[in-house]
């Protein structure tokens, strides 16, 4: 399963220390170089920044290998390649809490999940989901 998120799911769930949630559901998760950015930004918060310093093995960071359409412009970069990035890797899923960017992302039918919906499934409803 490929899934692709951007900051604010990964952000969040080291917050509220749940980020092995995404682990557990997904084995690998991969962001775009300018998520990885954004999650080093001086205003990320330190737990964050401490999570970041060890990265785990599960994550995975990928370059853009096209620039994203001019379409996807007044959203975040961030945002921006998390989608462009899903698009090429025909992502199975995109963790993006964003409201502009899970609109856009469903326009392009993607698969969208926010972090309220990696609190909220298991591990057993996710194998079921994928089974039907």
């Amino acid at each position: 399963m490929i899934v692709v998120s951007d900051t604010s799911p990964i952000n969040y769930l080291v917050l509220v220390e749940q980020i092995d949630r995404l682990h557990d559901l997904y084995n690998r998760v991969i962001i775009p170089s300018s998520v990885y950015e954004e999650l080093q930004a001086p205003a990320t918060p330190r737990a964050v920044h401490a999570w970041l310093s060890s990265q785990p093995g599960w994550l995975e960071v990928v370059s853009l290998s096209r620039t994203p359409d001019s379409g996807l412009d007044y959203l975040g970069a961030g945002e921006r390649d998390a989608i462009t990035l899903a698009e090429d890797l025909r992502a199975d899923r995109l963790l993006i809490d964003d409201r502009d960017g899970r609109r856009e992302a469903s326009q392009r039918e993607l698969l969208v999940i926010g972090t309220l919906g990696v609190l909220a499934v298991s591990a057993s409803e996710v194998c079921w989901i994928w089974r039907t």
